[in-house]
């Protein structure tokens, strides 16, 4: 992810459907803090968020690896956005396996997890396809209750 990412990456994370389980949808400001943020991740633990572009060079959306606190435990997360055009054809659990095993086998995570709004059913069917169970709910200072996912891997 770069800041030549950053319309992309601002109609991804501006749009109402994606960001439906988040607070509001972000504003390009935003999106360029996102951009900001994934790339401090990269220089820190040599990974983030990726940008998901078809064969084609099409942009479909972002997936990654970022460390997350859960229940004041800092833990490895997977996290996927997927554009409305590309949601429903696998693309997510593609992206989500690929990021799984790179926490494997590249960065030597013996857990991985997903945090996910209670409501967003789409999104925690793609972390079960890649292997993952319901383990707890968080209930962070700042926001509502989410819940959690994990596997050992």
């Amino acid at each position: 992810m770069l800041p030549t990412d950053i319309d992309d990456m601002t109609v991804l994370l501006g749009d109402p459907e994606v960001m439906r389980f988040y607070p509001a949808p972000k504003t390009r400001e935003q999106a360029a803090a996102w951009i900001a943020w994934n790339q401090r991740n990269y220089a820190e633990h040599g990974y983030g968020l990726w940008i998901i572009e078809t064969h084609e060079g099409n942009f479909v959306g972002d997936c990654g690896l970022t460390w997350q606190e859960v229940n004041g435990v800092k833990k490895l997360e997977v996290g996927y956005h997927v554009a409305p055009r590309w949601q429903g054809q696998g693309v997510a659990s593609e992206a989500a396996a690929a990021c799984r095993d790179f926490a494997r086998d590249q960065v030597g995570a013996r857990e991985l997890i997903a945090i996910i709004h209670p409501d967003n059913r789409a999104s925690e069917r793609v972390a079960e396809k890649i292997g993952m169970q319901r383990i707890e709910d968080d209930q962070p200072a700042s926001g509502s209750r989410r819940i959690v996912l994990s596997m050992q891997l």
